[in-house]
């Protein structure tokens, strides 16, 4: 009705007819870009820098790839498994870390017989990685399982044949070192695609406090003794300069002595020639002088005459001091 009173006629709207066709069309090229986007998605794989991705075709390997990006056919023809291979895993025997700093203890993996019959707890921090991702994934069920009982067999093995002594005390870098060895020489008999990386005992210890507490004594004793040696050395050390440098002032000493008595001899062989060729001259007047010599040195002191005259007569030869060194004398 219009605002005069007067009502006016208005003809019915027709009905618009759907576009089934564009609706298809619209739907079906939904449908090609979902598939497309789903094939490519299951066309291509990526591999971080620390694993290896292994291809099978089939159900037969066909390719093992490292990191990056890598195609494969789709629709199953072709699967990936990816395995951590540049990474260090690790298998606790005898306790189990819990948190950050905190551990559980599990005797039943711990618990060992030395080669003396003593019975003592051995904890072992085992480090492996994945050397061979086929071998790893389907030469065998559980690798791991299989890594962890045997470095538990070989443990046990080691542990033994060796003496309690060494397990807690200097042993044990020799049973670190002869478990690895075995291990590595089996799994490379196995060939479940893991290689050993390192063994390390995390702690040993007897089962009993006053065995721990007697162990604790030995093992100080033992630094003590250390202690002890270390000072000796030191001392050693520091007396062996001085003992040399008086050694050394002993033999120059005893040198020098030798070459004084070698010229003291040398000069009275010279002198005794001497005498000797004034002997061969004069005889009879060297025999004298000599006579007057030795009395001079058995007599100190004593004033020497000579008597030259017969009988009553008596003469003097004077004087005689430069024979003599004393103004005392004695008649002959």
């Amino acid at each position: 009705m219009e605002e005069n009173g007067t009502y006016r006629w208005t003809p019915p709207r027709e009905k618009k007819t759907p576009n089934w066709k564009k609706i298809k069309r619209i739907t079906t090229l939904a449908v090609v870009i979902l598939a497309a986007l789903v094939l490519i998605s299951t066309c291509y794989y990526t591999v971080d820098d620390k694993q290896q991705a292994v291809v099978t075709t089939f159900g037969k390997v066909t390719d093992i790839t490292d990191a990056g990006v890598h195609l494969k056919l789709p629709f199953g023809i072709q699967k990936v498994e990816k395995v951590d291979v540049n990474v260090y895993q690790k298998i606790t025997l005898g306790y189990d870390p819990v948190g950050i700093s905190g551990y559980t203890v599990d005797d039943r993996d711990s618990a060992m017989i030395t080669g003396d019959y003593n019975i003592v707890n051995v904890d072992f921090f085992v480090e492996y990685k994945v050397s061979d991702p086929v071998q790893y994934l389907y030469s065998s069920n559980d690798p791991e399982t299989i890594l962890r009982n045997l470095v538990q067999s070989q443990v046990r093995n080691v542990v033994g044949s060796s003496t309690v002594d060494s397990v807690l005390t200097t042993g044990k870098e020799n049973i670190q070192m002869q478990v690895k060895n075995l291990v590595s020489d089996i799994l490379t008999q196995y060939d479940i695609g893991l290689a050993l990386v390192d063994v390390k005992i995390q702690d040993a210890e007897p089962p009993t406090q006053e065995v721990i507490e007697a162990f604790k004594n030995v093992e100080t004793a033992k630094q003590q003794a250390e202690t002890v040696i270390n000072d000796a050395k030191a001392y050693q050390n520091a007396q062996l300069p001085k003992a040399q440098a008086e050694a050394d002032k002993l033999i120059q000493n005893a040198q020098y002595l030798k070459e004084k008595r070698i010229n003291e001899a040398t000069e009275q062989v010279a002198m005794f020639n001497a005498m000797y060729q004034e002997y061969a001259l004069n005889p009879e007047v060297t025999r004298t002088r000599m006579y007057y010599e030795a009395i001079s040195d058995i007599l100190p002191g004593i004033k020497l005459y000579i008597n030259t005259g017969n009988g009553s007569d008596v003469q003097m030869l004077l004087p005689l001091d430069s024979l003599i060194g004393s103004e005392e004398g004695v008649t002959k």
